[in-house]
């Protein structure tokens, strides 16, 4: 239980072995709980593409389970996991870095909002860099009827193979359009969402116990993620289309273009609902699982200050 949870072995702050920690909390925190919530990205990828496939969440589940059982519930589950415990190293390992690079080194005088999106918004980039392959080969796997490929190491084969290494990138730009945002929005108004709940509660971080404070994360994550999942919908929904109907030898650029002249502004907030309450529990659950391995390790919560 996080009410017991011990400082084991002192750690620097901002010492390789702090940044290093940051990281692996970041693999901890993002892997398992992106494949957690597969089943939500299984029907909001697939509507997203054929908004008829389904007449309902609910019904979609019942749907999928009655015809491929449990693994077709979680079907794509494996490019999940690899890809955002990748994404994960990069954006909590990362933001750690240039947050204290931004804000202790090079501007010392901004404000910390400004060096928050900054921050983030140089960790998601680089972090997307490794989650695009592994997003590629699962929104085909999930938009494709019938799948595209069977699991992660045949549908990244057949990429490869039809279209090279660039084919498993070819979806980088929307990427970055919805995630750098959501990264940017995720931070920055988390770290302003827990000062403003220690400020609602009257007493400095410091006063509250581990288990306490960690809660604070859970409610700051959960309340930053609803502002993630708005923020970056629509870029979302372009990355489900694009992985799924760009052409070959079509830019990204003239496929957004058809794209959107098909689906219209209205398509680009298909599936919003589903989204709203997979990414504010999803991120509610990354702040509380990150935090309370920094306090694991004796490092103090992130925000509040």
């Amino acid at each position: 239980m996080a009410s017991t949870l011990k400082p084991q072995k002192k750690i620097e702050l901002f010492s390789g072995t702090y940044f290093g920690a940051c990281t692996l909390g970041g693999i901890i925190a993002c892997g398992p709980t992106h494949t957690a919530v597969t089943p939500l990205d299984l029907v909001k990828c697939r509507r997203q593409v054929d908004p008829s496939i389904y007449k309902s969440n609910i019904g979609a589940w019942r749907s999928i389970a009655a015809k491929e059982g449990l693994r077709g519930v979680f079907f794509g589950w494996a490019p999940t996991f690899v890809g955002y415990s990748f994404q994960g190293a990069g954006k909590y390992g990362a933001y750690e870095v240039f947050k204290y690079a931004y804000g202790e080194k090079l501007f010392p005088n901004a404000p910390k909002t400004v060096v928050y999106l900054g921050a983030s918004a140089t960790a998601e980039a680089i972090a997307d860099l490794f989650l695009c392959p592994f997003e590629a080969i699962k929104v085909r796997m999930q938009t494709t009827l019938p799948p595209f490929a069977p699991n992660l190491r045949q549908g990244w084969s057949k990429i490869v193979s039809k279209e090279g290494y660039a084919g498993l990138y070819k979806g980088l730009y929307p990427l970055w359009a919805r995630q750098i945002p959501y990264t940017m929005v995720k931070f920055a108004s988390f770290e302003a969402v827990v000062v403003q709940i220690y400020k609602t509660l009257g007493k400095p971080k410091e006063s509250f116990s581990t288990i306490q404070q960690t809660g604070v994360s859970f409610l700051g994550g959960y309340i930053a993620g609803i502002g993630c999942a708005v923020v970056s919908h629509p870029a979302d929904v372009m990355v489900s289309k694009l992985n799924a109907d760009r052409q070959p030898g079509e830019t990204a650029g003239k496929a957004i273009s058809r794209i959107y002249g098909k689906i219209g502004f209205a398509g680009l907030w298909n599936g919003l609902p589903v989204r709203v309450l997979m990414i504010g529990t999803l991120t509610g659950f990354q702040w509380l699982i990150y935090d309370s391995f920094k306090v694991y390790l004796g490092l103090p919560t992130t925000g509040g200050h």
